[in-house]
């Protein structure tokens, strides 16, 4: 009998589509469930009674939260396909850590570039394009963050340069002229069939932001 697996999703969601390209590269079939989040479901709200928030990953009536703790668990789970995390365990604490960087650093900084004006917003775009540089020395020359291998620290940022358009258009910088490694590193990834295929159009990222900053009155 085949395994039931659902997602509790929402399509702009960077956190929800690191879920999605993990399912995709292990060749895991799902159920996907679109949540509103301005109407939560039953069901979101059963299986993550703690945060309210999604993704939710239902392996088989047990839900699994926090979207890190999921590619994780995917990878654990579905062990057969490739491995998303490397099997030295000090190359696998520093794509833990990397992974965490991104989840403190990323969303939140980028956040403030949408939301803020003047002063505050340069401040964030100082910040936001320090972190660009961070993670692109990390990178450094190779072809994924792990080596050769796409793997966890690409699935926990990829999805998040589907938003650099809107970072770019609000805060008048260019991804490409601040961290061209990285962008080449966009590029590659984008040639995946996973991660083309759960990314979102920027523009349309850009359209969903902006309806959302006229709803809260964000000029």
């Amino acid at each position: 009998m085949a395994e039931a697996v659902v997602l509790l999703d929402m399509w702009v969601s960077p956190f929800g589509q690191r879920c999605r390209i993990a399912l995709a590269e292990k060749g895991v079939a799902y159920e996907y469930k679109e949540e509103d989040l301005s109407n939560k479901s039953p069901l979101l709200l059963q299986s993550n009674p703690v945060y309210k928030q999604i993704p939710v990953l239902i392996h088989d009536g047990k839900p699994v939260c926090e979207s890190l703790i999921i590619v994780q668990y995917i990878d654990e789970v579905w062990s057969d396909g490739a491995p998303l995390l490397p099997a030295d365990p000090y190359a696998r604490s520093q794509a833990r850590f990397w992974g965490d960087f991104i989840d403190k650093k990323i969303y939140e900084c980028g956040t403030r570039l949408w939301k803020l004006k003047g002063e505050a917003q340069q401040e964030a775009k100082k910040e936001f394009i320090d972190i660009l540089k961070l993670l692109e020395a990390e990178l450094g020359e190779k072809k994924y963050f792990g080596g050769d291998a796409f793997g966890y620290v690409d699935i926990a940022l990829v999805p998040f340069c589907a938003w650099f358009y809107t970072y770019e258009t609000f805060a008048g910088f260019s991804v490409e002229a601040e961290a061209p490694k990285l962008s080449a590193w966009v590029r590659r990834c984008m040639e995946r069939e996973s991660v083309a295929k759960t990314l979102y159009d920027p523009v349309k990222v850009y359209e969903f932001i902006c309806q959302l900053n006229k709803k809260d009155g964000v000029a």
